[in-house]
């Protein structure tokens, strides 16, 4: 119980407020406040109350008066108390928590007054290093706890100055200024903590901290921070979140580097000291590549035998002659796990001094490889095979262009050619599915009208090219399923429905095809691909760009050079795990990438409409691909536009925003 007349204490939204008891009714106390107003408040809220006794009938201007004359006492009082002498006082004594007339006596002496004793209090709250005021006791902070608390003002007092500086700096960068770190002694952290935020949103470790420097700096809008990453020069105008946010690698470490430095161009005679390894340096070995390729990983040759018979000659660079697995750069290409391509970039397994070097099968240069020998008859029919480790020097650096072009008139290329299209009909025999889409090239020269061009894909010299490599692929893995090896097998069960055959289908059906392919698997042990009408299939023809390929090919080199299994079934076990987590957010990126550059390419576009083929119906959804970029697209049936798969319409692009991954079409 507390008497009428008492002058008591409570706060209000952070503020100590004095009051005059009116009435005590049992639960709740009557108040007139120092701000004149009446309020009821649960006794347990008072703070202090005093011992003097104030008459209620002085009239209310009187009672007011003396409530704010003790407010302005207490608070000057208040402000002139050190409560590190208290604190120094309280330290010594046995307990840890006390009234706060004791404590307050510590500090005044002789006997004390309501004042004080409510000075001490506010002094309390305002400063929490040394005291907390708890279920009416105050509570001693121990020395750890002062130091703790005094950090963390440090903390606050420094995170305050970097709100205030940086959302000065932001809102210069916003309006185009350049800011260094002599203007904005915080930008590096402060920028590489928006990077972080602008990738991982709240999972960001300063995300909370990044809100409140964005929001103070009046950047509120939904890419701000984007845009002062781009405006601040930390990143490109079209900068690519997508391999950003999966972490991919793409700086490589110094003892990478250094690994690569130590990898020199190799000697013909060292390569020849190994009994293994053939001498086929005076054969008329060719590249068929694109005519920006710099990292030349396969090569070609064509003999015509005596006996009227061929031997057709696909020779893969050899990547394990230079890179042990116990070697910083075969532990990087596992993180890796492939070469990304961009149309702004790439970014290597390996590093370009040696994928586009020493790796490289250049014109006029010597190199190891592993050579599969093809022998065969003019008809396609093949009677033999066999895989070596070789020496090659390439004769001929081939463009497609240039090899589309010879046909008919370059001898060797014309029956290379008709030899492929045996093969390839035999394949689609033994159920192999040809999803020849053209490929999507897309130029960026101008980022402002971002230009896209369909490739095809099934050219005589690219359809040479990709049967051989598949011949390859097949042979390796042959050879590891006769000697019972592990090794990494790529397989994939029948479709789930076959709408194709042959080697020629038109668009619409190979797009209706995609929806029913079955998924691919990767296995240690070998099973039969049906997308390739083979019964087992491997690759080892991209070593410089793809890690199983890597891999094969040491399983390959230690089982020819009569070392028998390098890699065990578990171990071969392991790495498909790896490349199946890896390889899945290195897709991951290309295909966000990929999105992202059709919808910058579509957003001139906006209000227009595009040729779209139907590729399926259902109840809800309509699938369509826009058919001059080859994009996917999804819209609900409309009623009022009946349309049946096959069909050609034009559909209208209604709103684009690459930033947001956002693409909308409407009938």
């Amino acid at each position: 119980m507390i008497p009428p007349g008492s002058l008591i204490e409570y706060i209000e939204s952070g503020r100590f407020l004095c009051a005059l008891v009116m009435q005590d009714t049992g639960k709740r106390l009557r108040l007139l406040n120092q701000n004149g107003r009446e309020v009821n408040l649960p006794e347990s809220r008072v703070l202090i109350a005093s011992g003097q006794r104030y008459p209620l009938d002085s009239g209310r201007d009187a009672l007011l008066e003396i409530l704010r004359t003790a407010a302005d006492r207490r608070s000057s009082l208040a402000g002139s108390i050190d409560l590190a002498e208290v604190w120094e006082l309280a330290s010594e004594e046995e307990q840890d928590a006390f009234p706060a007339e004791f404590l307050a006596g510590l500090l005044f002496g002789g006997e004390l007054t309501d004042d004080q004793v409510a000075a001490f209090l506010r002094a309390v709250f305002a400063d929490r290093f040394y005291f907390k005021y708890k279920n009416g006791l105050v509570t001693v902070h121990t020395p750890e706890q002062v130091e703790q608390l005094r950090h963390q003002r440090e903390k606050e007092k420094e995170k305050e100055a970097i709100l205030e500086r940086g959302a000065e700096a932001l809102r210069r960068i916003m309006n185009g200024e350049d800011i260094d770190t002599g203007q904005w002694p915080d930008r590096d952290r402060c920028l590489a903590w928006l990077e972080e935020y602008v990738l991982f949103g709240s999972e960001a470790a300063e995300s909370d901290l990044v809100r409140q420097l964005l929001k103070r700096a009046g950047l509120t809008g939904p890419h701000d921070g984007y845009h002062v990453l781009v405006k601040s020069g930390i990143w490109d105008a079209d900068e690519n979140i997508a391999l950003r946010r999966a972490e991919q690698p793409v700086a490589f470490a110094g003892e990478c580097l250094q690994n690569a430095a130590n990898i020199g161009e190799p000697e013909v005679e060292a390569l020849l000291a190994d009994t293994r390894r053939r001498d086929l340096r005076h054969l008329d070995v060719f590249t068929i590549d694109g005519a920006d390729t710099r990292d030349f990983d396969d090569a070609l040759h064509l003999e015509r035998l005596e006996d009227g018979t061929l031997r057709i000659g696909i020779h893969i660079t050899d990547v394990s002659s230079f890179i042990s697995p116990r070697d910083p750069l075969f532990a990087e290409a596992q993180e890796r796990c492939t070469s990304l391509y961009f149309p702004e970039g790439q970014v290597p397994m390996l590093p370009e001094s040696l994928s586009q070097g020493v790796f490289s099968l250049i014109q006029g240069r010597p190199r190891p490889v592993l050579s599969f020998l093809v022998r065969m008859t003019p008809e396609g029919e093949i009677l033999g095979t066999s895989l070596t480790p070789a020496v090659v020097t390439v004769k001929r650096q081939l463009t497609y262009q240039e090899v589309d072009q010879a046909m008919g008139t370059d001898a060797d290329l014309t029956l290379l050619d008709s030899i492929c299209a045996i093969l390839r009909r035999k394949r689609a025999e033994r159920g192999a599915l040809f999803l020849s889409l053209p490929d999507v090239s897309i130029d960026i020269s101008d980022r402002d009208a971002v230009r896209v061009r369909l490739m095809p894909v099934d050219t005589p010299a690219r359809t040479l090219v990709s049967e051989l490599m598949i011949l390859a692929n097949t042979i390796a893995a042959s050879y590891l399923a006769g000697q019972e090896a592990p090794g990494l097998f790529r397989s994939q069960p029948p479709p789930k429905k076959r709408i194709i055959s042959g080697v020629r289908n038109a668009l619409q059906d190979i797009a209706r095809q995609r929806r029913f392919l079955s998924r691919g698997e990767l296995t240690a042990h070998p099973k039969p691909h049906s997308g390739l009408g083979v019964n087992c299939y491997t690759t080892v023809t991209s070593p410089i760009r793809r890690f199983l390929d890597l891999v094969m090919q040491h399983q390959l080199s230690s089982l020819l050079h009569g070392r028998g299994i390098l890699f065990s079934l578990g171990e071969c076990k392991t790495f498909a795990g790896i490349i199946n987590q890896k390889l899945g957010r290195a897709n991951t990126v290309r295909q966000q990438r990929h999105r992202y550059w059709i919808l910058r390419y579509l957003e001139t576009r906006v209000g227009e409409r595009a040729n779209a083929l139907v590729v399926s119906q259902g109840p809800r959804r309509i699938n369509l691909l826009l058919t001059d970029c080859l994009f996917d697209i999804d819209l609900p049936p409309n009623p009022a536009f009946p349309v049946e798969p096959g069909d050609m319409v034009r559909v209208k692009i209604a709103r684009i925003s690459p930033l947001d991954n956002v693409l909308r079409v409407e009938w």
